[in-house]
């Protein structure tokens, strides 16, 4: 069982993310990673309203052949919850396929894509299928049923973060997997609240980030749900209720899990 982590660009003061993983080279096997500024679960990787750091293409190129070359795995993200009028279009299978196309010649080619959207997994099947497909936490798949029903066109899958805690239930989830030929992974540190109602919300304001920070916006109140719940001191025991999991807990997991995320994108600190 080993760990997945974030890419971030370096920003010239924080170190780079990639001489932190070869420390560890022994404990991550895969680095996940948004392409540009396609949409995806967290902000566009190289432009700020509207100021474009044209060499992050560069260098994000170069950071993927150092992994490559530690032998972990590149898993390429897919996985905006709102791909708008473009879903279903040739455009988006287009734009997917080249961004595939250019890791092949680059880096030597993607492993995993991790998405949201049936429509990029099966894309992913019908024009790369040697790349494993994987299931996003934002898709929220915590049954075996869930799990059946897109079994046509995902190989992987993270587990419902609200079942975290749950490792009977993760039992017969891994029995299921075993039985159908698919993997588990647990996004471990997740910063979500467990069952938190907000989350359709916030992971569609992530969509259009860039279309929202250019908007007249009213201001004056909070747009996360946990931020406003939370500022009730009263409320901070559901702190210690969500669904992170403690490193030195880990153990359990062991034969349950094929790999274990940590989400690091946004993390001031990754090491």
């Amino acid at each position: 069982m080993k760990f997945s982590v974030g890419y971030q660009l370096p920003d010239g003061e924080s170190e780079p993310l990639v001489d932190i993983i070869a420390d560890y080279a022994e404990a991550v096997s895969e680095v996940y990673f948004p392409w540009g500024d396609m949409p995806s679960g967290r902000a566009p990787l190289a432009t700020v309203h509207g100021y474009t750091d044209w060499g992050a293409t560069a260098t994000l190129t170069e950071d993927l052949r150092r992994l490559r070359a530690l032998g972990v795995k590149l898993d390429v993200l897919f996985n905006s919850n709102c791909y708008g009028g473009k879903a279903i279009s040739k455009w988006l299978q287009n734009q997917v396929c080249s961004v595939l196309d250019y890791l092949g010649e680059t880096v030597g080619g993607a492993d995993i894509v991790t998405t949201t959207s049936p429509f990029v997994a099966r894309t992913i099947k019908q024009y790369q299928p040697e790349v494993e497909v994987r299931a996003s936490v934002n898709m929220r798949i915590g049954t075996i049923r869930g799990m059946d029903y897109l079994a046509d066109v995902f190989d992987s899958y993270h587990v419902q973060r609200e079942f975290n805690r749950d490792l009977e239930y993760l039992r017969e989830l891994k029995s299921w997997a075993d039985e159908n030929g698919k993997k588990l992974v647990m996004l471990a540190n997740s910063g979500c609240m467990w069952n938190c109602s907000g989350q359709s919300f916030h992971d569609n304001m992530v969509a259009h980030e860039a279309e929202i920070d250019e908007t007249a916006n009213v201001a004056g109140w909070a747009v996360h749900t946990c931020w406003r719940y939370l500022k009730q001191r009263e409320n901070w025991v559901s702190i210690l209720q969500n669904t992170w999991v403690r490193p030195e807990d880990l153990h359990h997991y062991e034969g349950l899990l094929d790999t274990i995320k940590l989400a690091t994108r946004m993390h001031a600190r990754p090491r």
